[in-house]
C-alpha cells in the first residue's frame, strides 16, 4: 500500500491556520475586554475618590510660619515647632544650579508631565521586575502631595490619594509654584527644612554660594535624609552626589568641563551642629503650657521661648538615662531582629538596598540599625547605615545569643537580610548587637532654691513613646518614700538614735480584715533592734511599719501634705511605711528640695521667658525666694532628715554615691517597690535635686535582682558626676534648737528620756481589728 503523498499532510496543516487566528482573535477580545473593564473600574474609582480629596488652600495659599523655638538658658535651640523654617525664597532668588540638581535626581521629566509621570512608572515597574531593590516614580508634586497631606505608610490607596492630589496640584498650581514650595518645605535633616536652611547647615553657606558639586550634594538628601547625610554618612552621601553630577550632564545641565571639576572638589562639609540636648519631654511641657494662653498664633507668631535647663547638663541627663536602660536591657531576652529584608545576589547592589531598608529603621542615637549580611553563632557581620561593615563576636553576641542559636524560632533567628539593632560600649568603644528598650524611666533635675529645672527627660524616646513620665506617670515609691514617714515621727518624739525592733511581723485576718498579711524586708534578712539611722540606711521595712504605726498612720498622712503629696493618693493604712501610694517623679523631686532647702515648698519652674519675633517681652517668671509663707517643715527637721539621708549615701544602700562621687554632701534613699516594678532613687546635693524613676508602663517585674540602686542610682550618679563638677562641698548648719547627742542630732524638747528612745513590747502588739472600710487595704494595696 502506498504511503500518504507530502501535500495531504500540508494541507491538514493549513486546515489548523483559521481555528488557531481565531482562538487568538478570541483570546485578544478577551484581554481587550478585561482591560476595559479593569480601567473603567479604576476610572470609578477614582472618580468616586477625588471628591474626597483634602483642600488643598493650604498649598495654593503657602504662607510659611515663623516657628516657635524653645532655647536653654544658656543660649542652644532645643527644639521648633511649626511645618516650616522661616527661610523662605522665591523661586527667582534660587539659583537655577539648584533647581536643576534635584530635577536631574526627582524629576527630570516634571517641566513635561502634569504631575504623574506615567513614562516612570513604567519604567519604575519594569525595573522592578527583574531587580530586588526597588524603585519609585514619585514625582516632585506627587512628593509634595504626600509631604503636605498623606501619610508615610506604603500601601495602594495611599498611592491612589498621591496620584489625586498630584493631579488637583497641578491644575491649581503653576509648574515654578511647585518647585518654589518643594525646594523651600522639603525636609532636608538637622532640622533643615528647604534648600536655604541646608545650605547654611550642612556648608555655613547662602544658596547662591553653593558650587555645583555642593548643590548636587544637597539634591542627594530628599530620598533619605538619613541615609545621605554628609554629616553622618559621608561615603554613601558621596557616592550619590557622583551619581547626581552624572544626571546633570546626561540632561544637559551642565557642560562636561563642570562635570568633570564637580566630581574632583573636595567638599569642606560644616561638622559643628547644634547640642543633641535631648530636650523633647520639656520642650513639649513648655508647648502645652503656652498652647492654652496663644492658640493657633503658637505656632506663627516666631514665639522665642527660654527655659530654666542647661543644655549641657540636659544632654547628659538624656544620656545618662538612655544609656542606663540600655545597660538593662542587655540583660534582658532577645526578642528578635525588628524586620527582615531580600539582600540581592550581586555584592554591588546591596549597599543601596541597605540604605533604602534603613531608612524605615533610621538611627535611635547612639542606638545604630544594621542590616545582617552573615550570621553564625560566633560571629554576625553586618552594614551599618553609614554603609560602614562591622563585624560583632564575643561578648557583643551575648545580648542575642538566643537569636543565634541553631534552633531559634524563625521570627527570633538573625540571620542574612535581619534589622538588628547595634551600640558601641567600654572605653574601647567595641560593638555589641542589643535591642531597642521597652523597659522605661525618668530623669528630672531642680534647684531646691528656687525651683527651676535643671534637667527634664521624660522617657527613652520622645518619637517612640511621647507620654511623659516625669510629670505623667504615676507609680508607687517603694521605699524612697520612707523618709516622709521618718520625718512625720520626728515630731513625734523620735530621733536618729531611737531604738526599734527589725523582727518579723504578721497581721491576721482580724487585723487586717481581709486576708493575712506578713510584710518581709526585701532581702529577707531581720536583724534585731537597731536605731532609726541604720534602719534608714539599710532600707528596713519592718522598722518603718513600726514607726509609722507609732506615729499615727493618719497624723503621718496628713503630714505627707507638705510636701506636696496629695493624700488621697496614700490611703491612711500601714501599707503607707513601704510607699504602696502614687507619685510622680516630678513630685518626688520637688518633695525632696524641701529636705535640701531646709524646709521650704519649691514648685517647679521651667519656662523662664517669652518673647515675640520682634523681642518684646511677653512673660518673664517672677524669682521664687524661700519665704516663710512658702515654708513646709521646720528647719529641724529638714537638717536632721538630710543627716539620716546623708547615711544612706555613706554607708547605706547608695553607698556606692559617695564612693564614686567622692564628696560627703549627699543625701538621698532608693526605692524598690514590691515585686520589682519600679526602681527610685531620689536624691540631693544643697543646690541640686535630682531623681530618677525606672519601670516599664505597663507594670511588670524588673527581676528578681534589679532594685533601685543597681538600676536608677547609676544613672543618678552619672549626671550628678557632670552636674556638680564646678560645685563645692557644701555641708548643710544646724539650724538653731538641735542638741548633739553623740554622732545624732536631736530636738532640745526631745533630749534625754523626754523623746521616743525605743520602741517597747508594748508597742509591737498587733494593731486593733480593721474597720469595714479598711478591710481590702492592705492586701490590695500591695498587689498593686
Amino acid at each position: 500500500m502506498p504511503l500518504p503523498s507530502a501535500p495531504t499532510s500540508t494541507a491538514s496543516r493549513t486546515a489548523l491556520w483559521p481555528r488557531l487566528l481565531r482562538a487568538v482573535a478570541r483570546a485578544g477580545l478577551g484581554l481587550v475586554v478585561t482591560l476595559l473593564a479593569g480601567l473603567l473600574i479604576i476610572g470609578l474609582l477614582l472618580a468616586a475618590a477625588y471628591p474626597n480629596l483634602p483642600d488643598i488652600s493650604s498649598l495654593t495659599d503657602y504662607r510659611p510660619r515663623q516657628p516657635l523655638r524653645i532655647w536653654s538658658a544658656d543660649g542652644e535651640l532645643l527644639a521648633e515647632f511649626g511645618e516650616e523654617r522661616r527661610k523662605y525664597l522665591p523661586i527667582e532668588q534660587i539659583p537655577p544650579v539648584m533647581q536643576q540638581a534635584v530635577l536631574a535626581i526627582e524629576d527630570a521629566r516634571f517641566y513635561e508631565h502634569h504631575g504623574v509621570d506615567y513614562l516612570g512608572v513604567l519604567r519604575a515597574g519594569l525595573a522592578n521586575i527583574g531587580e530586588s531593590r526597588s524603585q519609585g516614580a514619585s514625582t516632585i508634586t506627587m512628593q509634595l502631595a504626600r509631604n503636605f497631606y498623606l501619610s508615610t505608610e506604603k500601601t495602594l490607596i495611599r498611592k491612589v490619594y498621591e496620584i489625586l492630589l498630584a493631579l488637583k496640584i497641578e491644575a491649581a498650581l503653576p509648574k515654578r509654584k511647585i518647585l518654589e514650595v518643594y525646594l523651600n518645605h522639603i525636609f532636608l535633616g538637622h532640622r533643615a527644612h528647604g534648600f536655604a536652611a541646608a545650605a547654611e547647615v550642612y556648608f555655613g553657606k547662602s544658596l547662591e554660594q553653593l558650587s555645583v558639586a555642593e548643590a548636587a550634594m544637597l539634591a542627594g538628601l530628599p530620598k533619605a535624609p538619613s541615609a545621605y547625610n554628609p554629616i553622618a554618612n559621608p561615603r554613601r552621601a558621596h557616592i550619590r552626589q557622583q551619581y547626581i553630577l552624572d544626571r546633570m550632564l546626561e540632561n544637559g545641565y551642565i557642560s562636561v568641563e563642570q562635570h568633570r571639576e564637580a566630581k574632583a572638589e573636595k567638599l569642606r562639609i560644616r561638622h559643628a551642629q547644634p547640642v543633641e540636648a535631648g530636650a523633647d519631654y520639656a520642650a513639649e511641657v513648655a508647648r502645652q503650657m503656652l498652647a492654652d494662653r496663644f492658640g493657633d498664633e503658637l505656632y506663627s507668631r516666631g514665639l522665642q521661648v527660654t527655659l530654666t535647663l542647661r543644655a549641657d547638663e540636659q544632654a547628659v541627663a538624656y544620656r545618662a538615662l538612655r544609656r542606663g536602660l540600655l545597660d538593662y536591657e542587655r540583660r534582658q531576652p532577645y526578642r528578635g531582629p525588628e524586620a527582615f529584608v531580600d539582600l540581592p545576589s550581586d555584592p554591588k547592589a546591596i549597599d543601596p538596598r541597605v540604605a533604602e531598608a534603613l531608612a524605615d529603621h533610621p538611627a535611635n542615637g547612639e542606638l545604630a540599625s544594621a542590616v545582617v549580611l552573615d550570621a553564625s553563632p560566633r560571629r554576625v557581620q553586618a552594614m551599618l547605615q553609614t554603609g560602614e561593615t562591622v563585624t560583632i563576636t564575643g561578648e557583643g553576641l551575648r545580648p542575642v545569643a538566643s537569636g543565634l542559636a541553631e534552633r531559634a524560632e524563625p521570627k527570633l533567628k538573625i540571620r542574612r537580610g535581619a534589622v538588628v539593632r547595634l551600640t558601641q560600649v567600654g572605653s574601647r568603644k567595641e560593638w555589641t548587637l542589643t535591642q531597642v528598650p521597652e523597659v522605661e524611666g525618668a530623669l528630672v533635675a531642680l534647684d531646691p532654691r528656687n525651683g527651676e529645672i535643671r534637667a527634664l527627660v521624660g522617657g527613652f524616646d520622645f518619637a517612640k513613646n511621647k507620654f511623659n513620665h516625669v510629670t505623667q506617670a504615676w507609680r508607687q515609691p517603694g521605699s524612697s518614700f520612707k523618709p516622709f514617714i521618718y520625718s512625720a515621727a520626728l515630731e513625734k518624739g523620735f530621733g536618729p538614735g531611737t531604738i526599734v525592733n527589725d523582727s518579723p511581723l504578721f497581721f491576721d485576718a482580724g487585723s487586717t480584715g481581709s486576708q493575712p498579711w506578713e510584710p518581709k524586708n526585701y532581702d529577707g534578712k531581720y536583724e534585731g533592734p537597731m536605731s532609726l539611722r541604720t534602719a534608714l540606711a539599710k532600707s528596713k521595712n519592718m522598722v518603718s511599719i513600726r514607726v509609722l504605726r507609732a506615729s499615727g498612720v493618719k497624723d503621718t498622712q496628713d503630714w505627707i501634705s507638705r510636701f506636696g503629696f496629695e493624700p488621697e493618693k496614700h490611703p491612711a493604712y500601714l501599707t503607707m511605711a513601704l510607699g504602696a501610694g502614687s507619685v510622680t517623679p516630678m513630685q518626688m523631686a520637688e518633695a525632696y528640695a524641701v529636705f535640701a532647702n531646709g524646709g521650704y515648698r519649691s514648685h517647679g519652674q521651667l519656662i523662664s521667658r517669652v518673647t515675640d519675633d520682634k523681642g518684646r517681652v511677653l512673660y518673664e517668671a517672677e524669682p521664687q525666694t524661700l519665704r516663710e509663707s512658702e515654708r513646709a517643715i521646720d528647719a529641724r527637721n529638714a537638717f536632721v532628715m538630710s543627716t539620716l539621708l546623708q547615711e544612706v549615701t555613706r554607708s547605706g544602700t547608695a553607698a556606692r554615691a559617695q564612693a564614686l562621687l567622692k564628696r560627703p554632701d549627699l543625701y538621698g534613699k532608693t526605692g524598690t517597690t514590691n515585686d520589682s516594678l519600679d526602681a527610685w532613687f531620689a536624691g540631693y546635693q544643697p543646690g541640686l535635686v535630682a531623681v530618677v524613676w525606672v519601670g516599664y508602663d505597663q507594670p511588670r517585674k524588673l527581676g528578681s535582682r534589679e532594685t533601685g540602686g543597681g538600676l536608677a542610682l547609676p544613672i543618678w550618679i552619672d549626671y550628678m558626676q557632670f552636674a556638680l563638677r564646678n560645685a563645692a562641698v557644701a555641708e548643710i548648719e544646724p539650724p538653731e534648737g538641735l542638741i548633739q547627742v553623740g554622732s545624732d542630732w536631736v530636738f532640745d524638747e526631745y533630749t534625754g528620756q523626754r523623746g521616743v528612745t525605743a520602741l517597747t513590747a508594748e508597742d509591737d502588739k498587733a494593731p486593733p481589728p480593721a474597720s469595714s472600710d479598711e478591710k481590702k487595704s492592705i492586701l490590695d494595696l500591695f498587689k498593686n
